[in-house]
């Protein structure tokens, strides 16, 4: 089980409050958000367009899924379990004008339904990526993009992997 003082070992330095995605008999995974720059990158790196269907699992407050929409003209999905979150990153698109592009659910990503996907960005713990794995080579298409910050999938080695302001971001085709 993961504890938040192991959590904040993994990110030193830290100084944001954790709350985040809770993992069914593994804890939480800490809601950090991504920077800007490193958003983009990912949505980049999976050459992201208009036609794509974005799913951010463990979305936060929707920083991935409103620049999905706003900056690459995707449609876009969010799924948080904490409700918190989801009322953010609502308010979050009301402000940046995408909530026709947009959709937040609060659900546990284990449980979601994600086979509308063509592009799913991750910023989890690898082993919590490791144990999304079979999920997402089950339920989505070939070709779909698979995109993390920071984090890795263990043995399923990326397709691609760059740094962005020294944090790796990897790409996977399914």
């Amino acid at each position: 089980m993961f504890h938040r003082r192991t959590l904040l070992s993994l990110l030193p330095g830290l100084a944001l409050p954790l709350r985040g995605q809770y993992i069914e008999g593994k804890g939480e995974v800490p809601f950090v958000p991504s920077p800007d720059e490193v958003i983009e990158a990912m949505l980049k790196l999976a050459e992201t367009t208009p036609q794509d269907t974005v799913y951010d699992l463990g979305c936060g407050d929707g920083r991935i899924v409103v620049m999905a929409a706003k900056k690459f003209g995707a449609s876009s999905v969010g799924i948080d379990i904490d409700p918190d979150r989801i009322q953010e990153a609502n308010q979050f698109a009301r402000e940046n004008g995408v909530t026709d592009k947009v959709k937040f659910r609060e659900q546990d990503l284990f449980q979601a339904d994600i086979h509308e996907a063509t592009v799913v960005t991750l910023y989890l713990l690898t082993t919590v990526n490791r144990k999304l794995r079979p999920k997402l080579q089950k339920e989505l298409k070939p070709g779909t993009r698979v995109v993390s910050h920071q984090f890795d999938m263990g043995d399923w080695k990326p397709e691609k992997r760059i740094l962005v302001g020294g944090r790796p971001i990897y790409l996977w085709r399914i």
